[in-house]
């Protein structure tokens, strides 16, 4: 049973991590525990009884979009294209979060070692995530007599995504977009396309 005094803690953190992610997404760039702080009109103290890092923020930001994201898989776990509809406009409608937090992850991937408890839950996360969609994507990848692996699928649907949200994000490229809806709508339908399946693999075999 949790008590007032430890709601108010996990209020509080929860409030942190909601004003980093408005600033991070409003300056498009890296912010400081102190932007943070005067924002939320406290010490910056205050911020490191919550987060013994900027490193560990940023992270538990990470770690809360992919719990937001397997919300949508739980959600969806019955109807493959509704969750790949779903997946992919949750990533593209909020282009600059997901290219923000990917270039974030990736940086402390390769340089942060004191967070390995926190990337543990955050892989957990994920996994989880995987395992709830795993059997709608056996069943369409048999249904399609497809010889993709479905990790295989899942990093293809990966890719158009963050390629769409790099070209939606994209100052230089939004100027030449004509319909943003169009183009969205097209990248889904390009994900949902029938992976490469056995007889069109075979078809190029014995032709060569």
């Amino acid at each position: 049973m949790t008590t007032v005094r430890q709601q108010n803690l996990l209020q509080r953190k929860e409030k942190i991590l909601a004003m980093a992610e408005t600033l991070l997404l409003d300056k498009h760039q890296d912010i400081t525990l102190s932007e943070l702080a005067n924002e939320l009109d406290i010490a910056k103290g205050t911020i490191y009884k919550h987060f013994k890092s900027k490193n560990q923020l940023y992270l538990e930001l990470i770690i809360l979009n992919e719990q937001r994201l397997f919300e949508i898989s739980k959600k969806y776990n019955n109807d493959i294209k509704a969750y790949v509809s779903q997946y992919m406009l949750y990533n593209m409608l909020n282009s600059n979060r997901t290219i923000l937090l990917h270039v974030i992850e990736e940086r402390l991937t390769n340089n942060e070692r004191k967070l390995n408890d926190l990337f543990k839950e955050l892989y957990h996360i994920r996994e989880q995530r995987i395992l709830e969609i795993k059997d709608i994507f056996a069943a369409y990848l048999k249904e399609s007599n497809s010889i993709m692996s479905i990790r295989d699928y899942l990093s293809y649907i990966w890719t158009v995504t963050y390629g769409a949200s790099l070209l939606l994000n994209s100052t230089h490229y939004q100027k030449s977009i004509g319909s943003r809806e169009r183009l969205i709508k097209l990248y889904v339908n390009q994900a949902l396309m029938t992976p490469d399946n056995i007889s069109s693999h075979h078809d190029q075999h014995t032709s060569g």
